[in-house]
């Protein structure tokens, strides 16, 4: 009797001991499991190839600056091109050699072409660079079209511009009116000389008063007053009669009057010298 109690208590701790190791132990495993299920879903290819893109995207710049700063020169001649006739080459050269001992990389060519292009006779300027240190600029001057009011010039499209040096410019029309009004005698004083040229005149001038009225000035010598108003139509009826009455006799003319209706009237050179200066 003794030794079967003694017996079943032996045996009676040995269930609890299993059961405690048992429940202690699954808890563990699933969450290495877990843990190595997680693991395993990470695609760690493309996760190595995201992170190697990103320190290359970083180091791109800092390698690139790296790069450059030791490749930087500085600009150390100028060299220009163009056709010159206001302006010249040598001038041009100066004002660009204030860039000269620049940074090759650094330096804003805008800035140098909106430098260049404030002198009155240029009208574009393209800036580049030549590798290792030299700066070349390609610039265009206005063409003068004629002399506007006040010794300016007026270019070929039209802008005015005030150079030290307009008698460069030559034998050119004289072309006067309120600035504003440019563009209009522009195309009118081009309308007439072509005009003038079909019947054998050669144009010198086209005046617009600031109340509206046109002046126009012949190479021969010759004033024609067109008025405000309907001066195509006098323009036309100046030349018929010039054509028809005084083309034979075109050195004695000095003005002509296009403001009447049905006719014009004559000044004579004879009669402003018998007249003289203080009649």
């Amino acid at each position: 009797m003794l030794e079967t109690l003694l017996i079943r208590s032996r045996a009676v701790p040995s269930e609890p001991s299993r059961r405690r190791g048992a429940t202690s132990l699954e808890p563990e495993r699933d969450r290495f499991g877990v843990l190595r299920a997680v693991l395993a879903a990470v695609p760690w290819l493309q996760v190595g190839m995201g992170a190697v893109v990103v320190m290359l995207a970083a180091l791109v710049p800092w390698g690139t600056g790296k790069v450059l700063g030791a490749m930087d020169q500085q600009f150390m001649a100028v060299d220009v091109n163009g056709q010159f006739l206001g302006d010249s080459r040598v001038a041009i050269e100066r004002a660009a050699g204030n860039w000269i001992g620049k940074s090759y990389f650094s330096t804003d060519l805008s800035e140098i072409k909106a430098s260049l292009e404030q002198r009155p006779w240029v009208e574009s300027a393209a800036v580049r660079r030549v590798w290792p240190d030299r700066l070349v600029v390609d610039v265009r001057e206005k063409k003068p079209l004629a002399y506007w009011t006040d010794g300016r010039l007026v270019s070929r499209t039209g802008e005015l511009f005030a150079p030290a040096n307009p008698e460069v410019a030559g034998r050119l029309p004289r072309l006067a009116g309120p600035d504003e009004r440019v563009r209009d005698v522009i195309r009118m004083a081009q309308s007439m000389s072509e005009q003038l040229q079909g019947h054998g005149l050669n144009f010198a001038g086209l005046t617009l008063e600031q109340r509206g009225a046109w002046t126009l000035h012949l190479a021969n010598g010759i004033e024609v007053v067109l008025g405000r108003d309907q001066v195509e139509q006098r323009f036309e009826r100046f030349i018929t009669v010039y054509e028809t009455r005084l083309a034979s006799r075109s050195d004695e003319v000095s003005r002509v009057d296009a403001r009447y209706t049905n006719g014009v009237a004559v000044q004579w050179k004879a009669a402003e010298t018998a007249a003289g200066p203080n009649s």
